[in-house]
């Protein structure tokens, strides 16, 4: 009996550890992609991630390279896994999106994609 119970805890632990994996809003692609040099003044940005996103309570903020933030209003959902904004006004140079999300599972995740306007 013994045997048996050490396959199945580590079953077990491993099914876990790969819920909590799933769990989490993964960035998938990006407009502007990472590191990509764009035309301003007006920038459309996409986020696309690996499951339902609330948009309600993300948010996207523009980084200037002098640390300026602004934020940018999220756009309706037409995709439960896709957030929509512009940047707009904005002039050359070097820029992050900040991004904070809220997955539908009560997750929040964040990340950073740098670009440059041309």
């Amino acid at each position: 009996m013994r045997n048996l119970k050490r396959p199945a805890v580590l079953l077990l632990t491993g099914l876990m550890l790969a819920t909590v994996a799933i769990a989490h809003a993964i960035l998938l692609s990006s407009t502007p992609a990472a590191k990509q040099v764009v035309r301003g003044p007006d920038v459309p940005v996409m986020l696309r991630f690996n499951l339902r996103i609330d948009g309600k309570r993300s948010r996207i903020t523009l980084v200037s390279s002098d640390g300026a933030q602004s934020a940018l209003p999220i756009q309706d959902q037409k995709s439960a896994d896709v957030l929509n904004a512009e940047a707009k006004g904005v002039k050359p140079g070097s820029y992050v999106l900040r991004w904070q999300v809220l997955a539908n599972d009560g997750h929040i995740t964040r990340g950073e994609v740098p670009f440059q306007v041309q």
